[in-house]
């Protein structure tokens, strides 16, 4: 069955139309030098960030340099819900490896933290181009590794700990969870439309070329300013979908979701035909009509509240 459909959902149709009103025309961010596109994107998301769900606490907290493992010294944005469970979330934004930060996720991650019950840690990695791949993994693999010790004067417990991610923060979660096999396993991941490999001719991508939203070119140029070398991404760690059977089936459960038009939805699909054939349970959400990104739109698109809903239920139903 054919699933890829350009037809936008009339709530998301009509907030396309109203912020393309709002903000007349836009030039492309991954056409800006790095700063710059930066800037753009973290003004194109403060709309979304208002009238966020109430935390018992805000803080920031620090993950020291880990020589060793290559990582730099990661601020975190800690976000305590009231009457916090043990554990946590550790949520990786997404934003093309080089653009948006914790403050461009907030109101994503509270809403997660409130439906959840769990607080929530997003670790300002480090992005390219300036910092290429595996800078920004390195230092998500060192906020997992002392996430409770860095945290502890906040109030964290260890407890259950679960990965999540959007877009290019979700790639990197699949990617953290194959570097750290072996070692203490998350003990589950919430992948929602993420960037998994670097096939841009997926049916996916041709359907959804020019968007809108999310293009072929935005992400081919996210990819070079990863990653250039194409040999160098068959590399699992940088694309996690291309990773042997055995670490595959080793993963924790897996929460898959992914925007029906989005030119990523291809990347969800192969994952779970790959999972799928290995006889795991997973099995992928497509939400229709709705385009990449939609999570950061709860405060506007109920599809976003409804499928963060649905992803705190699959933590609820664990823990």
């Amino acid at each position: 069955m054919n699933v890829l459909s350009t037809d936008l959902a009339p709530d998301m149709a009509a907030l396309m139309e109203r912020m393309a009103r709002e903000d007349g025309p836009q030039p492309d961010p991954t056409t800006l030098p790095p700063t710059e596109g930066r800037a753009l994107a973290e003004a194109g998301n403060r709309r979304w960030n208002v009238d966020m769900p109430e935390m018992a606490e805000r803080a920031e907290a620090f993950v020291p340099t880990d020589p060793a493992l290559g990582s730099a010294r990661t601020r975190l944005l800690v976000l305590v819900p009231p009457g916090a469970r043990e554990g946590a979330i550790l949520f990786v934004h997404g934003g093309g490896f080089a653009f948006c930060s914790p403050e461009t996720h907030e109101r994503c991650a509270r809403v997660l933290a409130a439906e959840t019950g769990l607080p929530v840690v997003l670790p300002d990695y480090r992005l390219a181009p300036e910092h290429p791949f595996p800078a920004g993994l390195l230092d998500v693999v060192a906020t997992w590794r002392g996430l409770f010790q860095a945290t502890r004067a906040l109030g964290l417990r260890k407890g259950p700990l679960v990965l999540a991610g959007d877009s290019a923060g979700a790639g990197l979660c699949l990617s953290a969870l194959l570097h750290e096999a072996g070692r203490r396993q998350a003990d589950a991941a919430l992948l929602f439309y993420g960037v998994y490999a670097a096939d841009f001719e997926t049916e996916a991508y041709r359907t959804f070329a020019d968007g809108p939203g999310l293009t072929r070119g935005k992400m081919q140029r996210y990819w070079d300013f990863y990653l250039k070398d194409e040999a160098a991404r068959a590399d699992p760690l940088a694309s996690p979908a291309l990773a042997g059977e055995a670490a595959l089936r080793a993963l924790p459960p897996l929460h898959l979701m992914a925007a029906g038009v989005d030119p990523l939805l291809g990347d969800s699909l192969d994952l779970e035909r790959r999972l799928q054939a290995l006889g795991r349970p997973e099995r992928l959400e497509i939400v229709p009509g709705v385009v990449h990104g939609f999570l950061q739109m709860t405060n506007e698109l109920p599809q976003a509240r409804e499928a963060l809903g649905r992803a705190a239920q699959f933590v609820r139903g664990l823990i």
